[in-house]
Parts: structure tokens; sequence; C-alpha cells
């Protein structure tokens, strides 16, 4: 095993019925004042956002609710979030929903916090986040794992620009996970979600010289599996228990560092998806499906060998007889593509839903994504700007 360090302190109470739990975990970390950070209109027709007010009436606590997050949080309403809670007194922050939700209710957190200091400072890191503010989950939707990572997201909404920030004091203290709570999810959305849990865990198993780590590739290929074979079922049946209670452990698993351990994280797909969804607005799972095919066949030759034993381990695959590592990784790079398709998830712009891009946005994608010239991306085979324009142009039909 190589050297690593694993911290993740979120309590996890999950199962049918957990919600009925919020206000005792509220309690047991010390809130008084709760501000309920949610999404569209789902959560309050649905009658869940009542059902956690009234749990927390229940158990003394006073509360104020904040709706109206967005898929790609934007900075503006995290702002508004900041100025709601502060006025509110709140001391605890509550995020009820999925990704999106999540990372919104982290930026309030340490605005409440951090009250002098704007909280975009924190993610273009010309602040450093020192203290944040106490916060919970209740997961609504299997995709993110922001329930229990260190990571958040946000854009821009003035420049569109999308920037992560990570940090262990953006882990929640606990999370609520039902996974009764994800039924009523379109089939779109269980798609992406299932593409995000993969993604999280295949940035991390992509690492440099793929360390001797067999304890964490044994963890991270049994959780590509699973996820895989639920999601087959979900697709299909969005109220089948099983199939949404193994996607949803799996997303909390595949993005709190676990998967990884020993290695370096890449995520250099993730920084492709990102600058699509600053740029398009489009949905963070789907950008994914569309440039992870693209990326591993340009970087296929830094280590065919990995990607030979992924499609062995995760997919299945024999090797034909003479078959190369080469040729075992691109069938199984063609059989991910392939499986992405089977839920409906796109593998092209065209699909994607922003059509064949001119050349000069493909270069302005390039140039957002290297932070204008000023980074290389990724650790399995750090690309600069001319790599990145070409793993744009491949998927760019």
């Amino acid at each position: 095993m190589q050297a690593f360090e694993f911290y993740c302190p979120t309590k996890i109470y999950f199962g049918k019925g957990a919600e009925a739990r919020v206000g005792e975990a509220v309690k047991h970390f010390g809130g008084t004042k709760v501000f309920i950070v949610y999404g569209g209109h789902s959560a309050v027709k649905s009658g869940l956002i009542a059902r956690i007010e009234q749990t927390l009436t229940d158990a003394g606590l006073e509360h104020m609710s904040f709706g109206g997050v967005q898929p790609n949080p934007r900075l503006s309403h995290a702002r508004e979030g900041v100025q709601k809670a502060l006025a509110f007194g709140a001391d605890f922050i509550l995020g009820v929903g999925g990704g999106s939700v999540m990372d919104t209710s982290k930026a309030i957190a340490h605005g409440v916090a951090n009250p002098e200091t704007d909280i975009w400072d924190f993610w273009s890191k010309k602040a450093a986040l020192t203290k944040t503010s106490k916060l919970g989950a209740v997961l609504t939707i299997s995709a993110a794992g922001s329930e229990t990572s260190d990571s958040a997201v946000l854009t821009n909404d003035e420049t569109t620009l999308k920037r992560g920030l990570n940090t262990d004091l953006q882990r929640p203290l606990f999370a609520i996970m039902d996974p009764e709570l994800t039924y009523t999810l379109p089939r779109y959305q269980v798609g992406c979600g299932v593409v995000d849990i993969m993604m999280h865990t295949l940035e991390r198993y992509f690492n440099p010289g793929h360390p001797s780590n067999r304890m964490t590739d044994e963890i991270a290929e049994g959780l590509l599996r699973t996820v895989i074979d639920a999601g087959r079922v979900a697709m299909q049946d969005s109220h089948n228990y099983d199939a949404m209670s193994e996607i949803m452990w799996a997303g909390s698993l595949s993005h709190n560092n676990l998967t990884g351990l020993g290695g370096v994280k890449d995520f250099s797909v993730h920084q492709f998806g990102h600058e699509l969804s600053g740029m398009f607005d489009a949905a963070h799972g789907a950008t994914l499906s569309v440039m992870w095919p693209q990326w591993a066949r340009y970087v296929v030759d830094t280590d065919p060998a990995r990607f030979a034993h992924y499609g062995e381990a995760v997919w299945r695959l024999t090797r034909k007889g003479g078959e190369s590592d080469r040729d075992l990784a691109l069938r199984a790079i063609d059989t991910t593509e392939e499986f992405f398709r089977s839920i409906d998830m796109p593998t092209t712009f065209t699909e994607l839903g922003i059509g064949v891009l001119s050349e000069e946005q493909l270069r302005e994608l390039a140039e957002r994504c290297t932070f204008f010239h000023t980074r290389v991306v990724g650790k399995f085979c750090p690309l600069d700007y001319d790599g990145i324009l070409a793993v744009y142009r491949m998927a760019n039909k």
C-alpha cells in the first residue's frame, strides 16, 4: 500500500424514513437556528420540505427555508442565501437536495462564518478558508457525492466561469440518506447520476503509474460494477429500492476519497465538463459521459495496460487470442461509451444538445480549461492547451 491520509467525519443516517431523524441530528451537533436550503418545486410539492420543517419544529428548533437552487449552482443565489441566513441568525445550514443544493449550502455556510469575505474569493483562491458554519445534508439525488465529500463547485453568473473548491471544512456533519426520496427523479437525472458516480471513481482509478494499492483498486472496481448493474435496473424502474439504495451509497463512497486512497486524483475530465457546463449550462453528468471516452482514447497510450485491466476487472472482458493491451484497452473504452448510450447519456456535443461548435468556441473552451494558459490539466497524462483542444475536437460531432 502507498501512503495516504483519509478523513471522512460525516455521520450517515441511511434507510427508509431516515428523514425523521433530522431534528435529532441537528440537535446532536449543537444547531438551534436552522437555515434550510433546497432546489425547485418538487421538494415542496412532494411534502418533503414541510415534513422536515415539522420535524425541526417538533425538536424545538427554529428554522427558515430558502429555495431556488439551480443545476450548476449560481454564485448570485448563494450570495443571496448568505445574506438571508445572516439576517435570520442561522447557526446551522441544512441542504435538502442533490449536489447543487449541497454545494450551495456549503457556500452559504462559508459566507455565514466569514461575513467580511465575498464567497467567490474562496473559489477564486483570493482568500483562504479557515472556518465555516455547521452543515448537514438530506440527500434526494444520488450523483455528486457532495453529502460526504470535501468538494463544492460554483458558477459565476457574470463570467460563466465554473470553479471548484476542496477543503475538509466542507464535509457535512451528517447526511440523511433515504433511497425512497430518489424515486421521483426523471430518467435523465438518474442516468446523469450514474455517470457522475462512475466518474468520481474513474478519475481516481487512472493515476500515474497506477501504484500497487490492491485493496483500493478492489473497492473501486467493485463500486463501478455495482453502480453499472444497479444503473441498468434503475433506468427501467426508479422505484426499485435495492437498485436506488446501491446507487445512493455508491455515490457517497465514490467521492469521499475512499476509492482512490494511495493514488493521485486526476479529475481532468471534470475540468473539461465544468467548462461545458459554464458556457452552455449543460447537465454535469452529461458533460462527463461526452468527455470521458474522448479523453480516454487520447491518453490511452500513457498506460494501455491499466485500461486493459479496467476492461477485465470492471466489464469482465476476456482477452482474445493475441490481443494486445492497447486493443483490449480500446475495447474497454468502447464498452464504457456503449453503456453510456444504453442509459441514454450523450457521447458527442450534438447529443449533449449544444451542436457542432465552431473552432473559435473550441479554442475558448480550451483557454478556459487552462485558466487562460496558466495551468495544465490532469495527473495521469497532463494536458496543456493543445492537448485539451484536441480532446474537445474529438467530441465535436
